[in-house]
C-alpha cells in the first residue's frame, strides 16, 4: 500500500457539535407538500431527501416539531416536487416562518396543481413529481427523524425525461438541474460527464 499524503494534511473536526456546515456538499432541493388540518397547503423545502433504495420509496429528514411531520402523521400522505434553478426564490419563500396564528400566507401566491392518487398539491414548473403514502417514520436521529413513503404515482416534465434519442449531456444542458450546496448556496448544473463504471458492475 502506498504511503498516504492525505492523512498528514486532514483537519480533525470537533464532533461535539454538528459537522455539516464545515464543508459544502451537493444535495437536491425538493418541496414536500402536505395538508394542514383545514386542508390548506403546506410546502416545506428539504435537502436531506433521497430515494430509499432502488424500488419506489422516498425519504427525507424532518423535525417532529414541524407541520410537515404532524400533517403526514395525520393524513398518511405527502407530495414531492423537485425544483428547478428558476424556482430558487420559491424554495426560499417556502421556508418562511408561520405567523403567530399558524398561517403561512406566502404559499397562497404559489401556482400549484393537484395530485391524482392522493389528496395533495405540487408546485408548478418543477420537473419531477412524486405522490407518496407514508411508509414509516424512524425517530432517534438527535432532534430529527426520517420520514419515508411509498411512491404511488409519479410524473415528470417532458423536457427532463431521458431518451435513447437524446444524449444525456445534451439533456442536462438543455434542461439544467438545481443543486443545493448546504449550508446556504446553490448551483445550476448544465454540464456532466459519463461515470466510468467498472465492466459488468451490478447494483
Amino acid at each position: 500500500m502506498s504511503e498516504s499524503k492525505t492523512a498528514d494534511r486532514v483537519v480533525e473536526l470537533d464532533i461535539a457539535k454538528p459537522i455539516w456546515d464545515r464543508c459544502f456538499m451537493v444535495a437536491p432541493l425538493v418541496l414536500v407538500g402536505t395538508l394542514d388540518e383545514d386542508d390548506s397547503l403546506d410546502l416545506a423545502p428539504k435537502h436531506m431527501a433521497f430515494p430509499m433504495g432502488w424500488k419506489n420509496y422516498f425519504g427525507f429528514v424532518c423535525s417532529p416539531r414541524h407541520h410537515t411531520h404532524t400533517n403526514i402523521q395525520r393524513t398518511g400522505e405527502f407530495t414531492v416536487s423537485y425544483t428547478t434553478p428558476s424556482q430558487v426564490v420559491y424554495a426560499s419563500l417556502a421556508a418562511t416562518p408561520r405567523f403567530s396564528n399558524g398561517q403561512k400566507t406566502v404559499l397562497q401566491s404559489f401556482a400549484t396543481f393537484p395530485a391524482k392518487a392522493i389528496k395533495g398539491e405540487f408546485i408548478e414548473d418543477a420537473y419531477l413529481f412524486l405522490e407518496c403514502r407514508h411508509y414509516k417514520t424512524i425517530d432517534g436521529f438527535g432532534d430529527n427523524c426520517l420520514i419515508t413513503g411509498e411512491v404511488v404515482a409519479a410524473y415528470a416534465h417532458p423536457d427532463f425525461l431521458r431518451s435513447s434519442e437524446l444524449d444525456d449531456q445534451e439533456l442536462i444542458h438543455d434542461a439544467p438541474l438545481m443543486a443545493y450546496l448546504p449550508p446556504g448556496r446553490f448551483a445550476t448544473i448544465t454540464r456532466s460527464n459519463a461515470f466510468p463504471f467498472p465492466a459488468n458492475m451490478k447494483r
